[in-house]
C-alpha cells in the first residue's frame, strides 16, 4: 500500500475497538504486521494510545469499512486527500565548488547533443545563466580553450531523469510547433572539441 493513515497506530486501535474487521485487513491498511495488530487488541501493546477515528479525518468512509466487514479478502482502500499537499518548486540549484568548472563542459555537452533544449531549459536543467550558456556557445567564455563537451549525468550536475524529462519537453515543444526533432550528433574522435 502507498499511503498510509495518519497515526496508523491509533488508526489501529479504533479499527479494533469499533469494527469487525480481521487483523489481516487491519494491518495492510495501516502498514503494520498482523501480530501486532493482534497484540494491540490483546492489551499488550499501545495500551495508552487513544484511537484515531479515521472516518472524522477524512481517511475512510463507513460504506468501505462496512464493506469489508462483509468480505474478509477485502482490503480497505484509503480516501485520497480533499487538499493535496502541494511540493514546493525547488530553488536555484546549488552546485558544489568543486563542480562548478564542470559547468562549462556540461553546457557545451547540452549546447552540441540537444540543440532542441531552450537556453532557459539548460539554465534550469544545470544551474547556470543565459549569459554563461550564451559565451560558451559563441566561444567567448573566458576559458573556452579548455572545454570539453562532457555528460552533465556523470559530472553530476543533473540526474537522468531531469535531463530525459527536459528533452522530452523540448521534442513536444517541436512538434506542436512543426518543427523538425533533430537527432542526436554521433560521437567522433575528431568532434570531442567541437561544439
Amino acid at each position: 500500500m502507498t499511503a498510509l493513515p495518519l497515526m496508523p497506530k491509533a488508526t489501529a486501535v479504533w479499527l479494533i475497538e469499533k469494527t469487525a474487521l480481521t487483523f489481516t485487513q487491519i494491518a495492510e491498511f495501516c502498514g503494520m504486521h498482523p501480530l501486532e495488530v493482534q497484540a494491540i487488541a490483546d492489551g499488550e501493546v499501545a495500551q495508552g494510545i487513544v484511537g484515531y477515528d479515521p472516518i472524522a479525518n477524512h481517511q475512510l468512509t463507513q460504506a468501505e469499512i462496512t464493506r469489508c466487514e462483509k468480505d474478509p479478502e477485502a482490503r480497505l482502500k484509503i480516501l485520497p486527500p480533499a487538499n493535496p499537499i502541494n511540493r514546493r518548486s525547488k530553488g536555484a540549484r546549488y552546485t558544489p565548488v568543486a563542480k562548478r568548472n564542470d559547468r562549462p563542459d556540461a553546457i557545451a555537452f547540452i549546447l552540441r547533443n540537444f540543440p532542441q533544449l531552450s537556453e532557459q531549459q539548460t539554465s534550469k536543467l544545470l544551474g547556470t545563466t543565459k549569459d554563461t550558456i550564451e559565451k560558451v556557445r559563441s566561444k567567448q567564455h573566458w576559458n573556452s580553450a579548455n572545454i570539453k563537451p562532457r555528460d552533465p549525468v556523470t559530472l553530476g550536475l543533473c540526474s537522468q531523469t531531469d535531463l530525459n524529462a527536459m528533452v522530452l519537453a523540448a521534442n513536444e515543444r517541436l512538434a506542436r510547433e512543426g518543427q523538425a526533432v533533430p537527432q542526436p550528433l554521433e560521437l567522433d574522435d575528431e568532434d570531442d572539441h567541437a561544439i
